[in-house]
């Protein structure tokens, strides 16, 4: 059986040293967009890879699609994009992370300016 997975890169807005500013998920469209697997990136570059989102939450709560986040219905501090699986494999395989850690084109800067 196939599994329709897909890739999301989510830019958050930096609000403290302990809070990721970056995260990976990799969302199963079988499963009610459930996440399989995460990565956070602090602004520090610390790595954590999470195996089971789901392990310590009351309500498990699925992934909203990349334009939910575009959208800015879960507020001004996203910006996603999809990703390939290899991007995401790099990472969970590696621990490392030498990409971006702001939204590449910016746009969570001008929602700081308004």
């Amino acid at each position: 059986m196939e599994t329709h997975i897909e890739y999301i890169k989510l830019f958050m807005e930096y609000e403290a040293e302990d809070m990721p500013v970056v995260y990976f998920y990799e969302v199963d469209l079988d499963d009610a967009r459930f996440c399989r697997r995460a990565i956070e990136i602090y602004p520090n570059r610390q790595v954590d890879l999470i195996a089971d989102l789901y392990s310590n939450v009351i309500e498990a709560v699925p992934i909203p699609p990349k334009e939910e986040f575009d959208s800015h219905m879960w507020g001004n501090k996203f910006q996603a994009y999809m990703i390939a699986q290899e991007e995401f494999e790099k990472i969970w395989k590696s621990g490392v992370y030498n990409g971006n850690l702001q939204a590449p084109d910016s746009e969570l800067q001008e929602y700081k300016k308004q």
